[in-house]
């Protein structure tokens, strides 16, 4: 059964905001995730972040880019927050973005 990959709207709008070539990446892997699922895609183009959080690897010739997500029940995966990195680790602020959306997500779809 393959995995559903949906996008809350502040996500789909901050991803609307990043360069071509960094949503093409994304489309590409949200397709290896649609079909093999988190587990089997892996490095280097998924990684765990932080407790339930993960994120998704996006680079091209116009910087890098990560989408944070969390697996949620019925294989369906949501993607969170997308920011452009700018440094080597991953901010704290958009992991906090993250875990806030994730939770009011939670409160409206219990």
């Amino acid at each position: 059964m393959a995995w559903i990959v949906d996008l809350l709207p502040e996500a789909e709008t901050e991803l609307l905001a990043t360069p071509p070539d960094i949503r093409a990446r994304f489309v590409h892997i949200r397709r290896l995730l649609i079909e093999f699922g988190p587990l089997n895609v892996g490095m280097p183009h998924v990684r765990p972040l932080e407790g339930k959080l993960w994120e998704i690897r996006m680079h091209g010739r116009d910087g890098i880019a990560r989408a944070v997500y969390v697996a949620r029940a019925g294989q369906r995966l949501t993607v969170l927050h997308v920011f452009t990195k700018k440094t080597e680790k991953t901010p704290r602020r958009a992991i906090d973005t993250a875990l806030l959306r994730m939770r009011r997500m939670n409160d409206a779809n219990p």
